[in-house]
């Protein structure tokens, strides 16, 4: 048939059906066809397979919603001659049709993912040069020599493979500072990272000023490379070995291809995870974005930059300018710009990095502040809908992805609405219980079914309504600001890897607090009037219920804002990897269970060999096979302490804790843990079964219940953050003992073994919320640790090439 044929059909056929949808009915026969829509919904979802179903569910309960929509609009605005209650009601209607907006678009959008074959495995001589770029401003040196060491690893030929660290701590802005504290910290970071660049094989560089964050960067980091392709991987996003071989054959398939995004997978529970304790048993919140709507974008070619984990075509980039920095979202804004310009991107939807969440609820508000003010920053700046070079279904995508950043002023419209009818009997909808119950009700069972049956696997029922209103009281702000003022936000780094030793409520609770009384006063004077009050209809009983689950929404953000403890100091994975432990003279073979960057479980078949007094319990632990790996001067092996043994049948169950971590020992470390990036799929897919309407209710309740009660234990015990690191010293000590360090720093300094636990709390405990990590401390403790060789010169805004014969 024809495209035009085709178009003018469907076009007929969407006129017939909203004019059918137009005439009226009475309430009666609006419940019968919507009670009957439903049915049918659920006969599709029980027995309908493949495309064409899933396509018949989404049509039917499309109509059901669009038949809400016009009667709201033709039938429930209250009239004119009350203007107060009219102006309000015209507020809400704009707030629902906003969400049937997004509604509309996501349907539209991810009603038919597309899901990608395997990229082409090309011959090693014919795969393009990479340059992998981390990104970093205040991360500490065991979160860089992770991610360093595991890109090092990568499964690629060495001499197409050059990984850079990008330093924009260590600037020369930063090392001539006017406080000469700040100064000194910015040498000694530049100092220690560039021995651990040198140590690994890495090229280190940073540039002379702080200009366009890091965006500016990225194009610098062009500048000084050459690759045909490019990597950028977040200082605290840890690549597995197979993250080239799973991605870099798309670019031979396709010449306009300019990115290959894969999703962000984390080893830690974001603070609504970890304080709802769900992390092991319910999908992270960005697995419904990676797993179903990067997958709808990328059907439509709309599949964006997510700024990590992903591959771009320096031709594309430098057709560009660079990576663009208008915004403060660099990269949605560069995938826009060569979107834009006919090139195009590829989705592979498989986890090949693990990465980590921001673990207070304060860091977690700042960076989606950050996400949303970038967002809006697009939309206003370069609108999608006039923006040239964009097809008419990928102006539908970025718009969708944009606009989506408005959710907080329709949320804040839904939690007041109903109290205006309580406290003051403002009459902002017209309908009666019967037509509350004919259209509201089935709509609201509609809209659920529809969201369950498309992203049932990777989200609970009304879990998206509880993130949205956990961010939303405070984006408000954050979005009205970006509105009034387009260009003035600026770009802040997300606090990650801190540490939480105790159990305390959040020092943004507060908002969440005052909304949960006034929610709770609401629900008290509704049940007031419905049973006391004379006159009172049983609309008090419908918006009483409303405004009861907007109060169970509260208790469960209540429960949110009041943070548990972190139950490990350094996330771990679960992986299933073979390897060697060798104790007091013994190579045992092990398999390696769970590992983090702190400690590891392992299971064997002999028996530790520590048998007489004398034995002792430090041994090291290297991976069975390394493969064609970068090798180093370094042992590539862990120091472990066995810190217990428990038998299980013939075999000994042993936990290991890592002693001090070398170059090389990070290098055993990116072996062991992201070896398999089987591992991490491995876990998301236990965390994916479907979770059906009625038990996800009953557990959303159960949270709206209890969250109040343990929020207010806490305020009771008048928990507080407290900080988990010693006290720097002062400022006149801290210079002394760098210019000790500076004197006393051997060539070839030997490993100095330290204390398990000296190690955990100094090299491993992740810092306090907004605490960066202290330069000064490491560069102090240097002369305890291994430095690595000799301390090379650079100039400005130039690159530090790898020491002779660990290039590539």
């Amino acid at each position: 048939m024809p495209p035009f044929l085709a178009r003018t059909i469907w076009l007929a056929s969407a006129a017939l059906t909203l004019l059918l949808l137009s005439q009226p009915l009475g309430t009666t026969v609006q419940l019968e066809m919507s009670i009957g829509a439903i049915v049918l919904m659920g006969i599709v979802w029980l027995f309908g397979r493949g495309r064409r179903s899933r396509l018949v569910f989404l049509a039917i309960g499309s109509l059901v919603v669009l038949r809400y929509i016009y009667w709201r609009l033709s039938s429930t605005l209250p009239p004119t001659s009350d203007p107060l209650g009219f102006a309000m009601g015209v507020i809400l209607i704009a707030a629902e049709l906003y969400c049937f907006y997004i509604l509309a678009l996501s349907l539209v959008i991810n009603a038919d993912p597309l899901h990608r074959a395997p990229a082409p495995r090309d011959e090693d001589e014919d795969l393009p040069t990479v340059d992998i770029f981390v990104p970093s401003y205040n991360e500490d040196r065991h979160i860089l020599a992770t991610t360093l060491a595991a890109a090092k690893s990568l499964d690629y030929p060495a001499g197409k493979l050059t990984v850079w660290l990008l330093d924009d701590g260590g600037t020369d802005q930063k090392c001539a500072d006017g406080d000469a504290d700040k100064a000194e910290e910015a040498r000694a970071r530049r100092q220690v990272l560039q021995s651990l660049c040198a140590d690994l094989g890495v090229s280190y560089l940073t540039r002379r000023r702080n200009l366009h964050a890091k965006a500016g960067n990225l194009n610098n980091g062009l500048q000084h490379s050459v690759g045909e392709i490019v990597v950028v991987l977040d200082a605290d996003h840890v690549p597995f070995r197979s993250f080239l071989r799973d991605t870099i054959g798309h670019f031979g398939a396709d010449p306009k291809l300019f990115l290959v995004q894969t999703p962000h997978a984390f080893l830690n529970p974001d603070p609504i995870e970890r304080n709802l304790k769900t992390f092991d048993r319910m999908p992270s919140e960005n697995e419904m974005f990676y797993a179903v709507g990067q997958c709808g974008l990328d059907k439509w070619n709309g599949s964006f930059f997510c700024g990590s984990a992903a591959l771009l075509r320096r031709r594309a980039l430098d057709e560009a300018g660079g990576f663009s920095g208008i915004t403060i979202t660099e990269d949605c804004e560069t995938a826009f710009e060569l979107h834009s310009r006919g090139w195009t991107s590829i989705y592979v939807d498989k986890p090949l990095i693990a990465g980590l969440q921001p673990e207070t609820l304060s860091a977690f508000i700042g960076q989606r502040s950050r996400w949303c003010q970038g967002m809006l920053q697009i939309m206003i700046l370069k609108n999608p809908m006039f923006k040239g070079g964009l097809k008419p279904i990928q102006r539908l995508c970025y718009l969708s992805s944009m606009t989506f950043w408005f959710f907080p002023f329709p949320r804040l419209i839904f939690m007041i609405a109903p109290l205006l009818y309580i406290f003051f009997d403002m009459k902002i909808v017209v309908a009666n219980v019967d037509e509350a119950i004919a259209y509201t009700a089935t709509y609201i069972i509609v809209n659920l079914m529809m969201q369950n049956y498309l992203y049932g696997h990777v989200r609970w029922p009304f879990v998206s309504e509880l993130y949205e209103y956990v961010q939303g009281l405070f984006l408000i702000k954050a979005t009205a600001a970006v509105i009034a003022s387009p260009r003035k936000p600026t770009f802040n780094v997300t606090a990650k890897n801190v540490s939480l030793d105790h159990d305390h409520l959040s020092p943004l609770a507060l908002p969440y607090v005052v909304v949960f009384a006034i929610l709770f006063v609401g629900a008290g004077v509704s049940i007031y009037r419905y049973t006391f009050e004379p006159g009172i209809t049983n609309l008090m009983l419908v918006v009483g219920l409303w405004n009861l689950f907007n109060l169970i929404t509260a208790g469960a953000a209540l429960g949110v804002a009041a943070e548990r403890r972190q139950s490990e100091k350094a996330p771990s994975l679960p992986v299933d990897r073979t390897a060697v432990l060798t104790l007091n003279g013994s190579a045992i073979d092990v398999t390696v269970e769970r590992i983090s960057s702190a400690r590891c479980r392992i299971r064997m078949d002999a028996i530790v060999p520590m048998r007489r007094s004398d034995d002792g319990s430090i041994g090291t632990l290297s991976a069975r096979d390394h493969g064609p790996l970068p090798l180093l001067s370094h042992a590539r092996a862990i120091p472990v302490r066995v810190a217990g043994v428990t038998a299980a049948g013939e075999e000994s169950v042993c936990e290991l804790v890592f002693e001090t971590l070398t170059p090389g020992s990070y290098l055993a470390l990116a072996d062991l843990m992201y070896g398999d990036a089987e591992a991490m799929t491995r876990f998301q897919q236990r965390r994916r079964g479907h979770k059906g309407l009625v038990s996800g209710t009953v557990q959303f309740i159960a949270w709206g219940l209890i969250g109040p009660f343990r929020a207010f234990a806490y305020m009771m015990s008048g928990s507080a953050l407290r900080p988990t690191a010693e006290a720097d010293p002062a400022p006149t000590q801290r210079r002394e003992r760098l210019r000790a360090v500076d004197r006393t720093v051997p060539a070839d300094p030997a490993p100095v073994q330290r204390k398990a636990e000296r190690h955990e709390e100094a090299d491993l405990t992740p810092r306090r919320a907004g605490e960066a990590a202290s330069w000064r401390q490491m560069m102090a403790d240097a002369a305890d640790t291994t430095i690595g060789s000799e301390q090379r010169r650079r100039t400005s805004d130039g690159p530090v090439p790898a020491p002779a014969g660990l290039s590539g």
